[in-house]
């Protein structure tokens, strides 16, 4: 008699085998087997994952991937942001593939086959890895509700994304975007290159926040615009966005006309609001932005965002350490957050004082420039 399971044969002559679980469910083998002693080894195989605590239940992985992807994305927590992107990547990317699926249907064969199929389909890389890497984390947690044994997602460097290198604005073109986009907008334009604060922080700016005589905003919340239009307003993208921004001196003429002019009169009113009073919307300032790119002459990929990259070179370039523009940006991990934390309000008033040295320096420069069409040899035109 065995000690572990139990073998038959049917009127066939096939075997199969058959033994009791850790809930003492009797589980059957999933096929039958040519030989007595083939059905003996496939025991002993379950034997032995039973007592490595190896064994799994062969029905954990019956569960539907989309189903669990979106209980997953659920109970993250996320920041309403984030919470869209990653069910825009479910539906647009991950899903029409793997939707119908259980767990233990994903194979790493056929993750390769929907990232190289993406990859064709889509030509954008960056994309795909951020699908990439949205996959692996929900199989890896599938992985710890021991649902299936191995994460199938084992395509070294997929999640890795490589952008192309993002284009610097120069003091002079700040300037004209500045100047195209247009007076009640201008200030939003130097707050992102000189902050450098994200639009989202900018758009839920209150005019409490802004010290005129000390040069600087505090910034507090976000109001990120999600696709539907709905202004999400909560935290800001990290804990360390939660900052003092010291702002160079030259801004302090453009600060103080906005406060006049613009921001909402109430000390809980917002520092950025429409003609008609309504309050930012990254849609309607788009479509100024756009202009101002145009008319200005800078290239389509140049992104209001791009003047945060913008600020950091040229807060690097005044003098700023790495740790000096991070904490002025307001950028963490927690291992930034142990290297930047020694950046205090005095450095950060050295930086501001770095840019405005900086700016003024390449406004005069451009100033003394004389004009080419002016006091100069006359054109020879052909004859």
């Amino acid at each position: 008699m065995r000690r572990f399971g139990a073998v038959r044969q049917y009127r066939s002559g096939r075997w199969t085998a058959s033994y009791l679980d850790l809930s003492g469910a009797r589980r059957r083998a999933p096929e039958t087997f040519d030989t007595k002693t083939e059905a003996e080894v496939w025991l002993s195989q379950i034997e032995a994952d039973l007592t490595r605590g190896d064994w799994r239940d062969p029905d954990a992985g019956a569960v539907n991937f989309k189903t669990y992807a979106l209980k997953w994305v659920g109970e993250r927590g996320l920041s309403a942001t984030t919470d869209e992107l990653y069910r825009r990547l479910l539906r647009l990317h991950i899903f029409p593939r793997f939707e119908a699926d259980d767990l233990d249907r994903i194979t790493a064969p056929r993750v390769r086959e929907w990232r190289a199929e993406r990859l064709a389909a889509t030509g954008a890389g960056t994309t795909v890895a951020k699908s990439y890497r949205l996959l692996k984390a929900i199989l890896e947690t599938a992985v710890d509700d021991e649902l299936i044994r191995r994460n199938p997602c084992r395509i070294r460097g997929a999640g890795k994304e490589s952008p192309a290198e993002r284009e610097i604005a120069t003091v002079e073109q700040v300037d004209a975007l500045a100047e195209a986009v247009g007076l009640r907008w201008r200030l939003m334009v130097y707050l992102g290159a000189y902050g450098p604060m994200r639009p989202e922080e900018q758009a839920e700016l209150r005019r409490r926040d802004v010290d005129l005589d000390a040069m600087t905003i505090r910034v507090r919340k976000a109001a990120p615009e999600l696709t539907t239009g709905r202004r999400a307003v909560g935290d800001t993208k990290s804990e360390a966005g939660k900052r003092y921004v010291v702002l160079p001196a030259f801004l302090h003429k453009d600060l103080r006309r906005h406060l006049d002019w613009y921001a909402e009169k109430d000390r809980e009113g917002l520092l950025f609001v429409g003609e008609k009073g309504a309050p930012f919307r990254r849609s309607s300032f788009g479509r100024k932005w756009r202009r101002a790119r145009t008319k200005v002459g800078m290239p389509e990929n140049f992104r209001f965002y791009d003047l945060r990259h913008t600020g950091h070179t040229m807060a690097t370039r005044s003098g700023a350490t790495l740790k000096d523009t991070m904490v002025r940006a307001g950028q963490s991990s927690e291992k930034a957050a142990l290297i930047y934390q020694h950046s205090d309000r005095e450095r950060q008033k050295e930086v501001a004082s770095g840019l405005d040295r900086m700016v003024r320096a390449a406004r005069q420069k451009g100033s003394d420039q004389p004009d080419e069409g002016a006091g100069g040899a006359e054109v020879v035109r052909g004859a």
